[in-house]
């Protein structure tokens, strides 16, 4: 059986916060399994909007006016999985993430496939209604949808208002047994 690369793309700007613990806890699972994984923070990223110039991988350059995406599209070029590790910004994504799952358009514009066959959602968040992950659901099942992948899971964690909340529950537990679960 051959291991899985397993992207984990994360949106907080927060070390250590609830939904970096519960990546690192999905890496965990993930990594002793065997599979190889790479975590990338959109967060600590400088990404630029799409100016919608057409010119995606001329030269075999993903986009020439953004390095940092240039540097995420070399792991999704060689991705088996892609993990959206995210807090709840608005009821959806984080601009950064957002920004970076906005640039995947590049790959529909360059006519390049992404090798990502299935994906993960990890989204924390403050309020304790459970409703209020509806949006960033469904936005995430329609990139599935769209993108042809297979979901393998989501988690969702709310009623999480301190840096540490996340200890008190069993999602970490939860992610790293998703982690340990994907097939290789």
């Amino acid at each position: 059986m051959r291991k899985k690369n397993i992207l984990v793309l994360t949106g907080s700007a927060r070390k250590g916060g609830n939904s970096d613990r519960l990546a690192d806890a999905f890496i965990k699972g993930a990594n002793s399994v065997g599979h190889q994984v790479v975590k990338y923070n959109t967060a600590s990223k400088n990404m630029k909007p799409c100016i919608d110039c057409k010119a995606c991988f001329r030269n075999d350059i993903p986009c020439l006016f953004d390095k940092d995406f240039n540097e995420l599209s070399t792991y999704l070029d060689t991705s088996d999985v892609i993990v959206f590790a995210t807090p709840l910004y608005a009821y959806s994504f984080p601009a950064a993430l957002k920004l970076a799952i906005d640039k995947f358009n590049t790959y529909l514009v360059g006519e390049k496939e992404i090798n990502i066959k299935e994906s993960i959602l990890l989204v924390t968040a403050g309020e304790d209604n459970k409703e209020v992950f509806a949006g960033i659901v469904s936005t995430y099942n329609s990139i599935v949808r769209i993108a042809n992948w297979s979901n393998r899971g989501i988690i969702t964690v709310n009623g999480l208002m301190d840096k540490k909340s996340i200890l008190k529950t069993d999602a970490l537990k939860e992610a790293e047994k998703l982690g340990q679960s994907i097939r290789r």
